[in-house]
């Protein structure tokens, strides 16, 4: 039995988490990999060669690694859980005319849940990712901070883990960049795994064409939502769109229509099947606020505080002020304009490096 304890460390078969099992092991961890198994390439539809994780190469490719190293690896099948979480929602909030965040749900319903029920069937104390994100105890509270390579930091995605959760995560990658990352997997030997590449598509939808697998997976969808208006700023018809669920906010190429100067998607209307543009300033909010916020770093919210709000992944951030609302909403109000607010994706507070937490936006 290893000094260091048993981690159960989740492997997609890509660099990153391939060398964060890697690095576990060699730190004198025991080992046990396990790759999640989550859906099917071939129930997509899509036209692409999967270029994320999950695919059979994938999963082999992890299972060598393990063998080379001389650990257990285990592959865990939760294409039921995962299509009925996360799929479903997905679909659902293209519908309810918002823009879905899979991968933050996936994360905190899916991953580390199954990961950690894993774990205590096989008397794993930790359970560990090839996140590039950081977590310590201070106070009494686990406390996730950006990855040290801020060009690949994850933190936005995880503000939803609990504490439970986090109590028992490690992030070997956080400390390291991606390129020391790439030369560790070399140094090693694994030349081919070293220039693997990235994939920023969501899993499920590896060609990117979100609107074509709404199509195939919601029957009748275009005949349901063609022929729907769009509007401008005072709510006077302009054209006409192919369906609500097609668009999304800030939003300028694809629109079909022609007019003076570049508009944008400023609102969806799912109800009344209406998309309403506008032009870049009307884009411009210093005003969002949050739904069903999760906190990291504090375990309540004080009445206000400030904060630096980052409203989609890529976002760099805007310094603003954070507070709660009658409602449980969190309210947020930045102190510069900020542009393509779309409902659905995550709002995500930071203290410095210090992941305060997060929630869904809810305009």
């Amino acid at each position: 039995m290893s000094k260091k304890g048993k981690v159960l460390v989740a492997m997609s078969g890509g660099i990153d988490s391939s060398v964060a099992a890697m690095l576990m092991h060699e730190e004198g961890y025991e080992v046990i990999g396990l790759t999640m198994k989550t859906w099917d390439y071939s129930s997509s539809g899509g036209t692409r060669k999967s270029t994320g994780c999950c695919s059979l190469d994938d999963i082999n490719d992890a299972r060598q690694l393990a063998v080379d190293m001389g650990f257990h690896h285990i592959i865990l099948d939760i294409r039921e859980e995962f299509g009925d979480s996360i799929i479903d929602n997905f679909i659902n909030e293209y519908l309810a005319g918002r823009t879905p965040n899979p991968c933050v749900l996936c994360n905190t319903h899916i991953k580390w849940d199954a990961l950690l029920r894993r774990a205590d069937q096989l008397g794993c104390e930790y359970i560990a990712t090839g996140h590039y994100a950081q977590v310590r105890k201070e106070n009494g509270r686990y406390i996730i901070s950006k990855g040290l390579d801020e060009n690949k930091d994850q933190s936005y995605v995880l503000w939803g883990l609990s504490q439970e959760s986090l109590a028992r995560t490690l992030f070997p990658l956080g400390g390291f960049s991606k390129p020391e990352i790439r030369k560790m997997a070399f140094d090693r030997g694994y030349e081919e795994l070293s220039k693997k590449g990235e994939s920023f598509e969501i899993c499920f939808v590896p060609d990117n064409d979100y609107r074509g697998f709404l199509k195939r997976r919601v029957e009748g969808l275009e005949e349901r939502v063609k022929d729907g208006d769009f509007v401008n700023m005072d709510g006077n018809v302009i054209g006409k769109h192919k369906g609500y669920p097609f668009y999304t906010i800030g939003q300028r190429k694809g629109l079909e229509v022609a007019f003076g100067e570049p508009r944008y998607v400023i609102k969806i209307d799912a109800k009344k099947n209406i998309v309403v543009l506008g032009t870049k300033e009307d884009m411009n909010t210093k005003e969002v606020f949050v739904r069903d916020p999760n906190f990291i770093k504090y375990k309540n919210l004080p009445s206000e505080k400030e904060a630096l709000s980052k409203i989609r992944y890529k976002d760099s951030g805007t310094n603003s002020l954070i507070s709660n609302t009658s409602d449980g909403r969190i309210k947020i109000e930045f102190y510069a304009d900020v542009q393509g607010v779309a409902p659905g994706q995550s709002a995500v507070f930071y203290e410095g490096d210090d992941l305060i937490g997060g929630g869904f936006i809810d305009n």
